[in-house]
């Protein structure tokens, strides 16, 4: 396999202005959302520029995709919710994984996506993005 094929990554389908995320949005009471419904990422308050410029945030998401993709999506579902339930969103397991994944591999997504790294923690190091806004995420 050569270097070049190793540097490529099929993104997934990502809506911008979703109302499913524009109800995680106004119910989180955030400027700003993204939400994976299965293989979908899913926005609100971000335009798909904006969102693919922060790699430590598509990272994160990246990961809550995979999640879905190893568990099958009523079992992630399922598993999420009652996690969520019990710990509360942020030591959610599934958000502390994608929060990992978005500090351990932003840089590699920077590197596909052709953007810089911002300055900060980004999305993947707290539950402040680079910019400074909370974005928090929600998995279905």
């Amino acid at each position: 396999m050569s270097f070049k094929a190793l540097l490529t990554v099929e993104l997934p389908r990502i809506v911008e202005h979703s109302p499913w995320a524009r109800i995680a949005r106004w119910n989180l009471k955030q400027p700003n959302v993204a939400m994976v419904l299965g293989k979908t990422i899913h926005l609100s308050g971000v335009t798909r520029e904006q969102f693919l410029r922060e790699p430590s945030w598509v990272a994160h998401e990246m990961c809550h995709i995979r999640q879905v993709q190893e568990r099958g999506l009523l079992r992630f579902l399922w598993e999420y919710l009652v996690e969520s339930a019990r710990v509360g969103y942020y030591a959610n397991r599934f958000e502390v994984e994608a929060r990992e994944a978005g500090a351990r591999d932003a840089a590699h997504y920077a590197a596909l996506l052709a953007v810089p790294l911002p300055d900060g923690p980004g999305r993947g190091g707290s539950e402040q993005a680079s910019a400074g806004h909370n974005r928090p995420d929600v998995v279905v």
